[in-house]
């Protein structure tokens, strides 16, 4: 037999002797904010604002007083005291200054009147390095564009090129492994009036903005070889035991006779 269908039947018959896993493939290309800076904070905040606001309006709860609670963990369990993360506090200030500033009646403490606002935060690190590429199309374009102008003066194949830089610029950023999911709700006594679920990439160095809390470290005493010589220098020698001598037995008589 060839070995060409010789191989091919190899490869039809072997392939039927194992089950076939679906093949991995990625998501349809799509976009995600990145959060790096505290204005961005602001940002959510205001957007967050914005949405309650037209809530309330909608469910006709225009008048109706609301407060903030930062959660840990769940929306039933508010943060302990000094438990809160520096994203948690910075946040929970810019929420009520939009609020307020909507015109929306702000109360600082729940109480029984006001419609409860909650939020928490989720930080999700991803271990494996994962691969980013630009917009589908991009380079293709910008390389169309300059290629059209190929014979057109200087200034606007100059004006082409940096118009590519520009927008290839735009569209790069890093990525790292972490990212963040900011759950929002309004509640009314156990029901939801309002809830979204943000996400965003954030620096790897800065995923402690958002940290509630972390382990308890010990703190361990390392001495080093050097150390544990000049230890042993000073340390007192061990006292010298000399041995007791033995008494002298006293010396039998002779019991020989002079003749």
């Amino acid at each position: 037999m060839p070995v060409l269908p010789a191989l091919l039947l190899l490869v039809l018959f072997g392939g039927g002797c194992a089950a076939r896993i679906p093949e991995p493939i990625t998501y349809p290309y799509s976009q995600q904010q990145k959060m790096e800076a505290s204005h961005h904070w602001q940002v959510l905040a205001a957007d967050l604002a914005d949405r309650i606001n037209n809530e309330l309006i909608s469910t006709d709860n225009i008048n109706q007083a609301v407060s903030v609670k930062e959660t840990c963990g769940n929306d039933a369990q508010a943060c302990a005291p000094n438990a809160t993360s520096t994203f948690n506090e910075a946040f929970h200030d810019l929420l009520v200054t939009n609020l307020v500033g909507f015109g929306i009646p702000t109360k600082p403490k729940v109480d029984e009147e006001s419609l409860e606002i909650n939020y928490k935060v989720q930080t999700v690190r991803h271990s494996s390095e994962r691969q980013r590429t630009l917009q589908p199309g991009v380079l293709t374009g910008l390389s169309a564009a300059i290629l059209v102008l190929r014979n057109a003066p200087s200034e606007l194949v100059n004006i082409a090129i940096g118009t590519s830089l520009d927008v290839a610029n735009a569209n790069f950023t890093t990525h790292g492994h972490y990212e963040v999911i900011i759950t929002t709700s309004m509640q009314r006594g156990n029901s939801y009036l309002f809830r979204a679920s943000d996400i965003y990439y954030i620096n790897d160095r800065d995923f402690w903005h958002y940290q509630e809390s972390f382990p308890q470290a010990k703190t361990l005493r390392i001495t080093s070889s050097n150390e544990q010589i000049r230890q042993k220098k000073e340390m007192p020698l061990p006292k010298t035991v000399l041995p007791t001598p033995k008494p002298e037995l006293p010396s039998e008589p002779s019991t020989e006779k002079e003749i």
